[in-house]
């Protein structure tokens, strides 16, 4: 294996899959990259064994080849060499060498054999979507999914085909996010599938919004062809919850309020929040919305926001960081929501907009 690259040509695949490398690893292997060189471009492949990552660039093959070398020293070697300058890569025994005008570098290899990698997923239906579309989906989701919890199908995202739609699906348990979006072209099948939270946040870092996209659903597997990156991640296996259950139905005790105001009296308030469970008051009634903050330090903060309000005369806790993170995915100035009594999950929304749904349970005070 002998090829020339441009420094910068080199940089970009291998920025483009090194957030898969794990630093701590079981497996040797893991922590390499799989370079495959042939017919005037390089592959390069990363993986944890649950998301795989092939980023590829045009380079001058002298002769073909492949081998595994550490991912992270070959991109720091990358990344230390001057601006505009050229790389020679070569195999000299079990090492591959790296040349870069007086710098000359000699890195350990281990075999391809021993490198997993996915090769067919056997996808059932392959969806055609805008790259602005999915990452919508994920933007506006993304921040519900369970980090570490025991029920393992919530570390992950939902996403969900059906008729001219797709959609997106995540809860932790103590709140829910939903966005849809409607898709041209012949209807889908009706598929579930969650994709791993480590997937999620890889897929959200390689958006860049320009676009179409092939997202493969097989039964194991979901693969995205981004430009000249493939993204393959594994599939949770397990049961989503019925998440249209969680979702309220429309109630009469609706208020509707500028966003904005609405997440900075928030934010002010939640300074002198309890710092461990960041637990707010909303305290609505016709004349508009008081909320209030306390502490073990007997310490209070109140602010009062001017709403639109009908319904009945509630008081009602919530954690305020789940609050303020839905509101940052709501679309436009105004923001909807609706509670049907002070021990009711409230479901915020944009007004007159069904294809993002927000739900955050109440706490008690």
């Amino acid at each position: 294996m002998k090829l020339r690259a441009a420094r910068d040509v080199l940089l970009k695949p291998l920025q483009a899959v090194i957030g898969v490398v794990e630093r701590r690893q079981t497996m040797p292997i893991l922590s390499n990259v799989l370079l495959v060189a042939r017919d005037g471009s390089l592959s390069v492949t990363a993986t944890d064994l649950e998301v795989e990552l092939v980023a590829s660039a045009e380079v001058s093959v002298e002769s073909g080849g492949e081998i595994t070398v550490s991912g992270r020293k070959l991109l720091d070697i990358c990344r230390a060499l001057p601006d505009g300058s050229d790389v020679d890569m070569s195999l000299s025994g079990e090492k591959l060498v790296v040349r870069s005008g007086r710098s000359k570098f000699s890195l350990a290899t281990l075999p391809t054999a021993d490198f997993p990698t996915v090769e067919d997923i056997k996808a059932g239906q392959t969806i055609r979507v805008s790259q602005e579309t999915l990452g919508r989906l994920i933007e506006k989701t993304h921040f519900s999914m369970a980090q570490q919890d025991v029920r393992y199908y919530l570390n992950g995202m939902l996403l969900e085909t059906g008729g001219k739609h797709l959609r997106a699906v995540a809860t932790d348990g103590h709140r829910l996010a939903l966005c849809e979006a409607e898709i041209d072209g012949a209807a889908l099948d009706e598929q579930q599938v969650i994709v791993p939270r480590k997937g999620v946040l890889e897929l959200q870092r390689l958006m860049s919004g320009d676009g179409d996209l092939n997202i493969e659903l097989g039964a194991n597997h979901v693969r995205i062809q981004l430009d000249d990156i493939r993204f393959t991640s594994k599939l949770i296996d397990g049961r989503f919850p019925e998440y249209e259950r969680v979702i309220p139905k429309e109630s009469s005790n609706e208020l509707t309020a500028d966003k904005g105001l609405f997440r900075g009296a928030l934010q002010r308030t939640a300074i002198l929040s309890n710092e461990k469970y960041r637990g707010i008051r909303l305290v609505i009634r016709d004349s508009g919305v008081v909320i209030q903050a306390h502490n073990p330090e007997q310490e209070e903060a109140e602010e009062e926001l001017e709403v639109t309000y009908s319904g009945e005369d509630i008081e009602i806790g919530f954690n305020v960081n789940y609050l303020l993170d839905a509101l940052g995915a709501v679309d436009g100035d105004e923001v909807t929501l609706s509670v049907l009594d002070s021990n009711s999950s409230c479901l915020i929304r944009q007004p007159g907009r069904d294809d993002g749904k927000f739900v955050v349970m109440p706490m008690r005070l």
